[in-house]
């Protein structure tokens, strides 16, 4: 299984702040969230983390990993 965690407006996009999703071999962190929003691309202002650290959207995932989709931070 993959947790999945979604963070602030991806929270309120999707309804959902977590989730379990039963592991595919090969799957991307792009497809995860294709799975997950049913949404047909991840876009490119979500940042994405495996296991807490910044990853790419064609990242692998394991079994077991946690996968969160969050938007950009912005501060000043």
């Amino acid at each position: 299984m993959i947790k999945v965690l979604f963070f602030a407006s991806l929270r309120e996009q999707t309804g959902q702040s977590n989730l379990s999703v039963e592991w595919q071999e090969g799957m991307t962190a792009a497809q995860l969230w294709q799975q997950t929003t049913d949404s047909s691309t991840l876009p490119d202002n979500v940042l994405v983390a495996c296991n807490q650290e910044y990853c790419d959207s064609e990242t692998v995932v394991n079994d077991g990993d946690e996968v969160a989709f969050f938007p950009p931070v912005t501060g000043g």
